[in-house]
């Protein structure tokens, strides 16, 4: 699925998001239950979005759950991708050169993927002890729409998801954010999914897991797509739920030349100092 425009139109996009419960460190089980959800889906959808860390749940306990490049959750991906001709993206625990990588992937139908490693640790939650941050951002193309791939802390870091223009053109259309968010921090979740949304002018998808992981750290999913004026067009709240959205150009055009408050914006560069 790469870009493809006809007579100078994007065309639209459509995304499932999954919100589920996750086995504690039970990648087969995970694995098993995805497949039946994906398998599920009835309507056309070219990316199908899962949580953060989807094989395991946000476990810290990498040296025993991790996997490799070529290990079973990346096959499965690729499997799943091929099998349902979808784009297939969420992130999950991978040991790469000696380190250990919050990765989020996004499988392509061909077998290519890219990658984005997550670059805000969540110490707090002592995440910054078991793995590597990232260094580079990644925007993806498909359909002529780009979309701008983040995990889960990364949403209070708002410089690191911030539109850079180059000759006028924005460097992403859709920002998503996979995650492992709390329940007892939900309010900031959906705030900020709404704010990064109205400050990029892009929309914004935020696709968190729903029950109690291994610590007893329960989560009430919360997922959300956000149009660029901050509008909720989707919420669900504490329970299991696949949602497909289709997105078009036509509206997301008309408010950034309605409001073209980008023409303001700080020029600025990111350093990983």
């Amino acid at each position: 699925m790469a870009n493809s425009e006809k007579a100078g139109r994007v065309m639209p996009l459509t995304c499932t998001l999954i919100q589920t419960k996750l086995f504690w460190e039970d990648a087969v089980a995970n694995r098993q239950m995805l497949e039946e959800k994906i398998n599920s889906i009835q309507q056309k959808t070219e990316v199908v979005i899962l949580p953060e860390m989807f094989s395991t749940g946000f476990s810290m306990h990498p040296e025993n759950c991790s996997e490799k490049m070529d290990g079973e959750t990346i096959a499965w991906m690729k499997r799943i991708a091929l099998s349902k001709k979808i784009i297939l993206t969420g992130s999950l625990m991978i040991e790469d050169d000696g380190s250990y990588f919050n990765r989020l992937i996004w499988m392509l139908p061909n077998g290519q993927y890219g990658f984005y490693d997550k670059r805000h640790l969540f110490a707090y939650g002592e995440e910054h002890n078991h793995y590597t941050a990232g260094e580079k951002r990644f925007i993806a193309s498909v359909n002529g729409w780009k979309i701008n791939l983040q995990v889960c802390y990364d949403l209070r870091f708002p410089v690191w998801a911030r539109q850079k223009f180059d000759n006028n053109n924005f460097e992403y259309d859709i920002l998503i954010y996979v995650a492992n968010w709390p329940e007892r921090r939900s309010l900031a979740w959906k705030t900020l999914l709404m704010a990064r949304a109205i400050e990029n002018q892009c929309y914004v998808i935020g696709v968190n897991r729903v029950g109690d992981d291994g610590n007893e750290v329960y989560h009430a999913g919360d997922s959300m797509v956000v149009n660029p004026l901050g509008e909720i067009l989707y919420h669900k709240k504490d329970e299991e739920d696949i949602f497909t959205i289709t997105f078009t150009k036509n509206h997301l055009e008309e408010i950034r030349s309605r409001f073209p408050f980008w023409k303001d914006a700080d020029k600025f560069i990111i350093t990983n100092e």
